[in-house]
């Protein structure tokens, strides 16, 4: 069904559990504000939230081209939910590019609200439509709503003052006060952001007022126009009691690292180099001067990489982020640090590839590249943080394990986590645990009855003292050369070496002992169950949930520590028939599992730069337990 604005006529309301909205336009069309504010508004609001940015992968490729389209897609929800939605109920064009890439998600007689100012010959043909889609009746299954959003917005701020190209630029408030109006939002928090940020920050009131009038102006035009013969609600869910606010992961990921560095009582030191999806770390992480963060930008990954070795030889809480091709960059220095046991973190923040690949698309393929990728025998901890409010958490144990089995750490997390976002329950900091660190005084060994320093005297974690340079009588020799046991001096001998390589194998494995028990979600033992890790864990919980319900003996497991992997891992695959492991990747855990345990394991692979949807997933198990 097609409709235009008409006469006005009082809707009705209807009460919905959930709802999945995506936006979508041009990169400059405000897609990702506009996503966002209404994210801010639902967690305002009390409603549980996921989202899914989804940006262009070029800079700035041709405007009304499929190439450049921008998305942002919400689902809110009065109960609890782990995925962004598989299916789309409302979908905001604001050009037929975003129709055309988007069309195809929107499920039978969803909503689908366009700009249809923006349907001009010319943009229809740019976006590869051979005729209207708003004319040709391939719309049908669908109640489409064409409102005239450039021409009203106008009108809207005619007497604003303002130049014809800022007023354009406020068309995506005008459609954010609309579907304000389709689900009974309040317009207090967009104000509230639009007159901080333009008025306060931007020290542009006249923009700050253009916009909230652009949002107001939608949310009448609701109102008064005849488009729509319900109004939804969406009522808050039931939450743990606490402070909530809404977090992305890249903002988690740089919390958890300012809050690790206070409970260790050090200084935290980043050094980093520019890198999608990673960049906002060091941005938000910039902004905390007061308490104790040093932030640098290097000239290149390299240079960034070595910075963290001469931060943490120095005594600070050294971490620095990047993803795959920033890793393939910093590899050598990473082996440095190994080989040197010191203390870093290296959060990766993973990103289609190879090379550029899709820059801004989301993978998980760098797996193998965390635990292996390195020239020689030199092993580390690799953690993967499962969604943006577990990112604080992962960094805080990664900075936990780096400093007490004196190794470097990496988190791995992706560009579907660092870009979405969540509820996140602020912690009691009385809840935190403090990080020991000791910085030894004193000579620690002795030599014919002479006290000296060992820097290579492992303690109960394997793990080498932390001597702070310029402690008196604590000088020793650092560098990338194999060490004598015990003493630190350099040595070529065989078997020295063969005990160092062992040593640094075993500090690794040991590590396992300090994670915590496996959370099964279901039962210990049944027909399948699906391992996952990172980011999939929403789709593969929600799936094996589904799955559940109908009758299937699923169980699901999430693994946050991947090298070494949890003890117990072994037994729990051993209780089920089938192991199901879905990845963003083409089986890279898979292959780890297999080698580890023996287990036949069975991948769900996917590397489309999209997430999993929860139905892929429930279809492939569903195939897979009725093969024998």
């Amino acid at each position: 069904m097609v409709s235009d604005a008409a006469s006005s006529s009082t809707p009705t309301h209807q009460d919905l559990q959930s709802v999945a909205i995506r936006f979508c336009g041009d990169s400059g069309d405000g897609m990702q504000f506009a996503g966002t504010e209404f994210t801010n508004t639902s967690v305002m609001f009390g409603n549980e939230v996921v989202t899914f940015p989804d940006y262009p992968a070029e800079i700035r490729a041709p405007l009304g081209t499929t190439y450049g389209v921008s998305g942002f897609q919400i689902q809110f929800s009065s109960s609890e939910i782990y995925t962004p939605g598989d299916n789309v109920q409302v979908l905001i064009a604001m050009n037929p590019a975003g129709l055309k890439v988007n069309i195809e998600d929107v499920e039978p007689g969803g909503i689908v609200i366009v700009n249809k100012d923006a349907f001009t010959p010319g943009n229809v043909k740019k976006a590869g439509y051979t005729d209207n889609p708003l004319k040709d009746g391939s719309l049908a299954h669908y109640h489409v709503c064409k409102v005239p959003v450039t021409r009203l917005t106008k009108e809207s701020l005619v007497d604003s003052g303002m130049g014809g190209k800022a007023i354009g630029q406020a068309k995506n408030m005008f459609m954010l006060g609309l579907v304000y109006w389709l689900y009974d939002r309040s317009l207090e928090q967009t104000i509230r952001a639009l007159t901080e940020f333009f008025g306060e920050k931007k020290k542009k009131p006249r923009v700050a007022e253009m916009n909230v009038a652009a949002l107001k102006a939608g949310y009448f035009f609701g109102e008064t126009a005849e488009l729509f013969p319900v109004r939804y609600r969406v009522s808050r869910a039931k939450q743990e009691p606490g402070t909530y606010r809404k977090i992305a992961g890249n903002q988690a990921t740089a919390l958890g690292l300012i809050t690790a560095a206070q409970l260790a009582k050090k200084p935290l030191f980043y050094g980093s180099y520019p890198i999608t999806p990673a960049s906002d770390i060091l941005h938000a992480l910039s902004t905390y001067k007061h308490f104790g963060v040093k932030t640098v930008q290097l000239e290149d990954e390299i240079a960034a990489m070595c910075s963290l070795i001469g931060a943490s030889f120095a005594g600070d809480i050294a971490v620095t982020a990047t993803s795959g091709p920033g890793m393939a960059l910093k590899t050598e220095a990473i082996g440095l640090g190994v080989i040197m046991e010191l203390p870093m973190v290296i959060v990766n923040v993973q990103r289609a590839g190879p090379s550029t690949g899709l820059p801004t698309k989301t993978e998980q393929s760098d797996l193998l590249q965390a635990v292996h990728g390195r020239n020689a025998e030199t092993p580390l901890i690799v953690l993967a943080a499962r969604g943006p409010g577990d990112c604080f958490t992962t960094a805080i144990e990664s900075v936990r394990l780096a400093l007490k089995y004196m190794t470097p750490v990496v988190m791995l997390t992706d560009g579907y986590i660092a870009n979405g976002a969540g509820p996140w329950r602020i912690p009691d900091p009385a809840d935190l645990l403090p990080i020991e660190v000791a910085h030894p005084t004193e000579r620690n060994h002795e030599i014919d009855g002479k006290p000296v320093y060992a820097p290579y005297l492992r303690d109960e974690h394997l793990a080498r003292p932390w001597a702070l340079p310029g402690t008196p009588g604590l000088e020793h020799r650092i560098g990338g050369l194999e060490k004598m046991d015990v003493s630190g001096d350099v040595s070529y001998d065989a078997e020295n070496h063969q005990h160092m390589v062992d040593a640094r194998a075993a500090k690794i494995a040991k590590a396992a002992d300090d994670f915590p028990p496996i959370e099964l979600n279901g039962r210990d033992t049944g027909d399948v169950l699906l391992v996952g890790w990172g980011g999939t864990f929403g789709a593969i919980y929600t799936a094996a949930q589904r799955l559940v319900d109908e009758g299937h003996r699923v169980t699901s497991i999430h693994l946050r520590h991947l090298n070494p992997l949890p003890n117990g891992l072994g037994d729990i695959l051993r209780g089920f028939k089938k192991v199901v492991v879905p990845e963003l990747n083409r089986g890279q855990l898979r292959m780890l599992l297999r080698a580890e345990y023996l287990v036949d394991a069975i991948g769900i692979n996917k590397v489309q730069g999209r997430p999993f949807l929860v139905s892929e997933l429930v279809d492939r198990v569903k195939e897979i337990l009725s093969e024998d």
